[in-house]
């Protein structure tokens, strides 16, 4: 397996931080819906606590992804996708970005201003961003609640555009983000020109 991206393909590192966030924030809006309607109890306490650990791991592991996409740069555009289509996918990929930042500091806003303390994994404590304030607490957690229902529905638009691709126009859109072999797509492989660069 390469590790870095190529012209063709997301290399195994940006493939492996891709679907771990994935899978991170698929159980942490499970996990997020279902606490808030817990009683108050030790166990709601260490619920929220791993909540807040993986949100900051998600925060980690997207400031890593960023880095790194930065640094290996991005597979080219699947040939034949029409202009309208690639500027779509440039600013759906960066709006998940955006979110997927906005939507840890805005808990992080939220926790700091509710005055709770920030541990990661009980391993070490976090330095509030804001000082106790009520009007800002409410704000920011409504603000972490909408965030993460626009993130949801951007995800889902970008999971049906790949899967779009895959099973109608038969490219090789979303086979590239998975390990070689695991799909088969057409003739998807070849790329255009270098100056317009997928996201």
């Amino acid at each position: 397996m390469n590790w870095k991206n190529t012209a063709d393909r997301w290399g195994g590192v940006s493939q492996l931080l891709h679907w771990l966030v994935v899978l991170l924030i698929l159980g942490q809006g499970t996990v997020g819906l279902l606490m808030v309607d817990m009683l108050n109890s030790p166990d709601k306490i260490r619920i929220y606590a791993l909540h807040k650990s993986f949100g900051l791991t998600i925060l980690a592991l997207v400031l890593l992804r960023l880095c790194w996409r930065l640094y290996a740069g991005a597979p080219l555009p699947v040939a034949g996708v029409p202009g309208w289509q690639r500027n779509a996918a440039r600013l759906s990929h960066w709006l998940l970005y955006a979110l997927l930042f906005a939507i840890p500091i805005s808990g992080w806003l939220f926790n700091s201003a509710a005055g709770f303390p920030l541990q990661w994994f009980g391993l070490f404590n976090l330095p509030p961003i804001a000082g106790r304030d009520a009007g800002l607490r409410e704000l920011a957690a409504g603000a972490h609640e909408w965030l993460f229902w626009l993130l949801l529905a951007v995800a889902l638009v970008h999971a049906a555009a790949a899967f779009h691709h895959h099973l109608f126009l038969q490219d090789a859109t979303l086979a590239r983000m998975l390990p070689r072999g695991w799909l088969r797509a057409g003739d998807g492989h070849s790329t255009i020109s270098k100056d317009s660069r997928d996201a």
